[in-house]
């Protein structure tokens, strides 16, 4: 006999790279502009922004993708994905990579582009636009033990084989470590928070009969076919 009202829901969970194993997702934290979408732009003086999607958001990177309701501008946004494994409170980087970093991903941070264009005019949040439903697709976790410490490696994605995003790891304006270090300032880190960590150039629109393929380097690859909005 449980005191539930109803039954609680299952826990989102993530599979591991060449493991029975599961990954218990925790939180998803989304990190703002982590790239230069232009040569010319100058280094950033200050940590980027931050905002949240629930764990509920993140599904398997496999098979049919749902077209979102409410949006005629649905886009791709491909990033590198990174697994906390141990909490923590006011990390050092050099704490966060040693100790606090399980494991990395490929997952790709999918946004209702014209309701985020809407919400920063009007100074509101972002939730509508990027915390719906399907929102944050990931690849298997690769444990770091097998990773290695990331500080380069090809990311892409293409639209029907056709390339729109491409970069290094190596061009991430602020680091793993850091974007690790710079949380645990605001919030405590729990074991299964994931941190997307931020998109390069060429973001674009999907529409539905769309297939992505994305991947990074030695992390994992990934393959959508965007179907129809559900009724």
């Amino acid at each position: 006999m449980s005191d539930f009202v109803f039954p609680p829901a299952a826990p989102v969970t993530l599979s591991v790279a060449g493991s029975a194993l599961r990954f218990p997702v925790a939180r998803v934290f989304c990190i703002g502009r982590n790239y230069r979408w232009d040569a010319n732009e100058p280094a950033p003086q200050a940590m980027p922004a931050w905002f949240m999607k629930p764990a509920s958001a993140v599904v398997p990177a496999s098979g049919p993708l749902p077209y979102p309701p409410e949006t005629a501008e649905f886009c791709h946004e491909v990033e590198l994905v990174v697994a906390i494994g141990q909490g923590g409170r006011n990390l050092t980087p050099e704490q966060a990579q040693a100790d606090h970093i399980w494991g990395y991903a490929t997952g790709l941070d999918l946004t209702r582009r014209d309701l985020q264009q809407q919400a920063k005019l009007a100074g509101g949040p972002w939730e509508p636009a990027k915390a719906f439903d399907y929102s944050a697709p990931c690849t298997p976790i690769l444990p770091v033990s097998r990773a290695g410490r990331l500080t380069h490696g090809a990311m892409w994605l293409a639209v029907n084989g056709v390339e729109r995003q491409r970069t290094d790891l190596s061009q991430l304006l602020w680091p793993v470590p850091a974007l690790v270090a710079m949380l645990s300032r605001s919030v405590a880190l729990m074991p299964g928070d994931l941190i997307y960590t931020g998109t390069p150039a060429g973001v674009g629109p999907l529409v539905p009969g769309d297939v992505i393929t994305a991947g990074i380097a030695g992390i994992g690859e990934l393959s959508m076919t965007v179907a129809p909005c559900a009724a």
